[in-house]
């Protein structure tokens, strides 16, 4: 009789749970200090005056479009150095960072460029209070000096994560929520004989923490032994051959990140539209969310690494019940990670100085993040984990882009200023792509035609 079970192929090796976990957890862990700066920044804000707590969620959008653009030129070194690091070759990983910094330097000279000659027009984008963008400009003025800076460290990060190194990422992590806390403390609300200067001296405090991260990770690649051999020589002359590989595969994770980058500040400007409290509201539904969300991401991190490893490695064979298992343990995440923002919701809002009303609001929109988390934790992490890992980069972007721009904006858009459904249900209809893209996803994940080989014979 055929074997139907749900558990055929499903791996039952203790080393491969510990080494998915162990890299989950380490990846989990860098997001969550990487996000606890955000809520620090929130919090501190929250609690000091609503209106620059609005205006630097509104200067985090513009954040959001960086990192993810950044994040796309950084995945492009992960699915290849991931594969190359399966076949014991490290050298062509030092070429391929060297092409990923160009393209995250680009990104991050143009959108600092952007910010620092139009900071108040770009804030008019997403909210039309003139109190908010005249308390986001002040922000915006400094902390887009951190651009560039963020810009490199993220990608020499991501390098170390393609070779498997990533505990060094939540140090960095770490060392930068302490001295923001810190910092922010002092020059938020003029403690320790420091100025009183609010939402400027949230801005200084961050850019402070992004400096000594950077050289925190410069340290690192120059003592500690990497296997990545890595001089500026090695970065400034990157064989072309490289480039054009590196431009392949990255391209279209760039172009994703982009749109999804711009899609995220168009609902943020949806939201912003409708009144300072939905802007409130959304922006501690958000960093609740990344908070509570850390190891869903982490999983999707630690997925791509070892099927890119796997790929690298010629095991294909092995594929297929990794892949069986790692869907099981997707759907798992999601639902605790679900669970864990509902159960958080009611803590960290009693953080918070605002409004009756912006409370009412917050609440209702992290139910409905935490249901569409179930949804998140298996599309994503089978989209930008397995399938992205093993060589299908376009997939995401194409599948984003009709998403997006062909369901998502139109309909909330219509239902914001056409119909003026209540912000709730603005907010859901925002949302709710997280649960239906699992559909496409599933149907691309078993086709199996995601698999590319990434990397070079003649090396």
């Amino acid at each position: 009789m055929r074997d139907i079970s749900l558990t055929r192929n499903i791996i039952r090796s203790g080393s491969f749970y510990k080494g998915f976990f162990g890299l989950t957890f380490a990846i989990a862990l860098q997001n969550l200090l990487t996000y606890s700066v955000g809520l620090a920044d929130n919090l501190m804000l929250g609690a000091y005056d609503q209106t620059a707590l609005s205006g630097v969620a509104l200067c985090n959008q513009i954040q959001f479009l960086l990192q993810m653009l950044v994040s796309g030129a950084s995945d492009g070194v992960v699915v290849i150095g991931a594969q190359y690091w399966g076949q014991g070759k490290l050298e062509p990983i030092v070429q391929i960072i060297g092409a990923a910094l160009r393209y995250a330097l680009g990104i991050g000279l143009i959108i600092f460029g952007i910010v620092i000659c139009f900071p108040s027009q770009v804030l008019g984008l997403l909210t039309n209070d003139p109190e908010i963008i005249a308390a986001g400009t002040e922000y915006l003025r400094i902390i887009c000096f951190s651009y560039l800076i963020f810009a490199v460290s993220n990608v020499l990060a991501a390098s170390l994560r393609s070779v498997g190194i990533v505990k060094i990422g939540y140090m960095i992590s770490g060392s930068t929520l302490c001295i923001n806390i810190c910092l922010n403390y002092c020059l938020i609300y003029g403690n320790f004989g420091m100025p009183e200067l609010g939402i400027r001296g949230s801005a200084i405090a961050t850019l402070i923490a992004r400096i000594v991260e950077f050289i925190i990770i410069v340290i690192y690649f120059k003592y500690k032994k990497t296997g990545l051999a890595i001089t500026p020589k090695k970065l400034l002359k990157v064989d072309k051959r490289y480039r054009e590989d590196y431009r392949r595969f990255s391209l279209p994770v760039l172009l994703n990140q982009f749109q999804w980058g711009i899609a995220q500040s168009v609902q943020t400007a949806v939201l912003g539209h409708l009144g300072g409290t939905a802007i409130v509201a959304n922006s501690i539904a958000v960093i609740t969310f990344q908070i509570l969300s850390v190891v869903v991401y982490g999983s999707a991190g630690a997925s791509g690494l070892m099927i890119g490893k796997t790929i690298g490695e010629g095991k294909k064979e092995k594929l297929k019940e990794m892949v069986k298992t790692l869907q099981i343990v997707f759907v798992g995440l999601g639902l605790v990670a679900g669970l864990g923002i509902l159960l958080a919701s009611g803590p960290i809002l009693s953080f918070y100085n605002i409004t009756e009303e912006a409370q009412g609001l917050a609440r209702q929109f992290i139910v409905i993040m935490a249901v569409t988390t179930i949804g998140t934790a298996y599309q994503m992490s089978c989209d930008s984990g397995i399938i992205r890992a093993g060589g299908d980069t376009s997939f995401s972007a194409k599948m984003n882009f009709i998403s997006m721009w062909g369901m998502i904006v139109p309909l909330s858009c219509i239902g914001a200023f056409v119909l003026r459904l209540p912000t709730v249900v603005v907010f859901f209809l925002l949302k709710w792509d997280q649960i239906y893209k699992c559909i496409p996803v599933a149907i691309r994940l078993h086709s199996w035609r995601w698999i590319r080989i990434a990397t070079r014979e003649d090396v």
